[in-house]
């Protein structure tokens, strides 16, 4: 029995193998997903790709080429239709460390300054979002008059506003980051204006009655029962947000004929036909929103953790 008791695993060994266990479930998915993917885009490269190879193998006297000669052909081209995945990474790489940070080649240069264009434009647009969503849920009729005019205007296209924007800031003399900033600000401020005002609502009512029974102030229902509890609707709208913001500063570079960027990078990839460097911005910028995503996350759980929530 003593025995028994010894070689049994105790607590600490159950709750990490437990810890384990969930953490495989969480990777599993994931990993499954991105293994199609790429088996997917593989596959797709092999298709689109494979005219042009056969050509180029006709080119030099191969024209009955073997499914090893066409593949092989078809995943090494320079100026592929789709670029394979591999391509898609040595681009990067090789983009990310041949020339120092600074130079107009490196792909890091591109992604801080679309980088600094989002977290411009998400500030003000959170800001303005904030502001905008207070005003609603505390006036009824401000919601009235303002509301329609919000959702009117995430309506009109931003291809069609971007360029009126630069040109009208340009003309007032701002240049540079701010005209990006602006049309992100257009973008991310509208999910953080529903989602606020949605939350300063969803206050408990009984929860508010007690609150006055107390003669609380409207400062002090705002400050201890509307924010906590508008807090997860918050943090919500500020991922959609900042996803949105990142968008926006793409776009806003296109017509502003910088020299960085991302949308500046994809667009001199499509004047010369570098379908692997518009492959390798797009990758950039999918990982940069994401990484300014969970930077949101990890700022709601600390605000929540100070806040007393369980999250």
């Amino acid at each position: 029995m003593t025995e028994l008791a010894a070689t049994a695993p105790g607590p600490r060994a159950g709750r990490f193998g437990r810890a384990l266990v969930e953490r495989g479930a969480d990777i599993l998915p994931v990993t499954t997903v991105a293994l199609l993917v790429i088996v997917i885009w593989y596959a797709a490269a092999y298709l689109l790709n494979t005219p042009q190879a056969a050509e180029q193998l006709a080119r030099k006297g191969i024209t009955d080429p073997g499914f090893s000669q066409l593949m092989t052909e078809a995943f090494t081209q320079r100026r592929p239709v789709l670029p394979t995945p591999d391509q898609v990474v040595v681009e990067i790489v090789t983009s990310s460390t041949e020339r120092p940070v600074g130079n107009v080649r490196n792909l890091i240069t591109h992604v801080i300054a679309t980088a600094q264009s989002t977290l411009a434009g998400f500030v003000l647009g959170s800001l303005l979002g904030l502001g905008l969503a207070i005003g609603m849920a505390a006036l009824r009729p401000l919601e009235r008059g303002v509301l329609p005019w919000i959702v009117a205007s995430q309506t009109v296209p931003i291809l069609a506003i971007a360029p009126m924007v630069v040109v009208v800031l340009g003309n007032l003399g701002f240049t540079g980051l701010l005209p990006k900033a602006v049309i992100s600000m257009y973008l991310c401020f509208f999910p953080v204006a529903i989602g606020m005002t949605k939350g300063l609502r969803s206050a408990d009512p009984l929860h508010m009655d007690l609150m006055h029974s107390y003669n609380a102030t409207p400062l002090q229902v705002f400050l201890k029962l509307r924010l906590p509890a508008a807090l997860p609707y918050l943090f919500a709208s500020l991922k959609v947000a900042i996803a949105a913001a990142l968008v926006g500063a793409i776009v806003g570079e296109l017509p502003t004929g910088g020299q960085a960027g991302l949308g500046t990078r994809l667009l001199a990839g499509s004047y010369y036909g570098q379908t692997t460097q518009i492959w390798a911005a797009l990758i950039a910028a999918s990982l940069l929103s994401a990484l300014l995503v969970q930077a949101v996350a990890l700022a709601e759980r600390i605000v929540v953790r100070r806040s007393g929530g369980a999250r």
